[in-house]
């Protein structure tokens, strides 16, 4: 049935950025869906809580803290082999940028966050391709934005960073295919913790609301549910993809009040 290739049983997935919001949701899916997994994050405790709840649903957690930008990325790697024998799915959810005004952002910051959303990506996909190949391939799934495609004013270094790994992922589905399928999810305006401060503003997320064709915020699950289309046999034809995952939006649907330069 077309809907058993949706699962996962068996297969083994790293997912960074997963001590909450999108990743923690992520690590979930894909465990529901039958993966055991290796998750990572900065706080242990919020690993530990996100492990707990992977258990409650009857799959295996492994718990690697980590700052993938100071730390090397190889013990999650060591992790996933040891425990379990194998690697199947990494998912790449570290990264971020606060917007700023344009004359407010440093080449330093620009060139941090580069480091923080592309060469984190990188640095743990180099690190895990030998054990990718190793098995039945692998499907490789990083966490861009619908901004990476859009433009506003005070989005210059998370749109430029978060463009780049985009593109990364399309062309590093060049280079790594057949065996191991690269895709991206490009997320719009999702209700995780971050945006609380947002759903607790009428005001304010009804603005937000009202320039998204959809009509609402997005939610994690929903994120969680297109990393498991992409990590299952569901998309074996499917490389080189950025899936947006934002509510139909064609414009950023948080603008900044930023203005003119005088």
């Amino acid at each position: 049935m077309a809907t058993d290739t949706f699962r996962l049983d068996g297969q083994v997935a790293i997912i960074t950025g997963a001590g909450r919001g999108l990743g923690a949701a992520i690590a979930r899916g894909l465990a529901e869906a039958g993966a055991d997994v290796v998750i990572s994050a900065r706080t242990a405790d919020d690993l530990e809580q996100v492990a707990a709840e992977i258990g409650e649903i009857g799959r295996r957690a492994v718990v690697v803290p980590l700052n993938l930008v100071a730390d090397d990325p190889a013990p999650l790697i060591e992790a996933a082999i040891a425990e379990f024998g194998r690697l199947d799915i990494v998912v790449n959810n570290v990264g971020g940028a606060m917007p700023k005004p344009f004359l407010d952002t440093s080449v330093r910051e620009l060139v941090g966050s580069f480091a923080f959303n592309v060469g984190t990506a990188h640095g743990l996909l180099l690190a895990a391709v030998p054990h990718l190949l190793a098995g039945d391939g692998g499907s490789v799934i990083n966490i861009t934005s619908s901004i990476g495609r859009l433009s506003d004013r005070g989005y210059l270094t998370y749109g430029t960073v978060k463009a780049a790994l985009t593109h990364y992922t399309e062309l590093a589905a060049q280079d790594l295919s057949p065996r191991i399928r690269v895709n991206a999810i490009a997320p719009g305006a999702v209700h995780t913790a971050a945006l609380d401060w947002v759903a607790a503003d009428e005001t304010m997320r009804g603005q937000i609301e009202a320039a998204t064709p959809m009509r609402r915020l997005g939610l994690p699950e929903e994120i969680a549910a297109a990393a498991v289309y992409l990590a299952s046999p569901a998309a074996a034809y499917v490389t080189g993809t950025v899936l947006a995952v934002d509510g139909g939006i064609t414009a950023p649907n948080f603008r900044l009040p930023l203005p003119d330069l005088s």
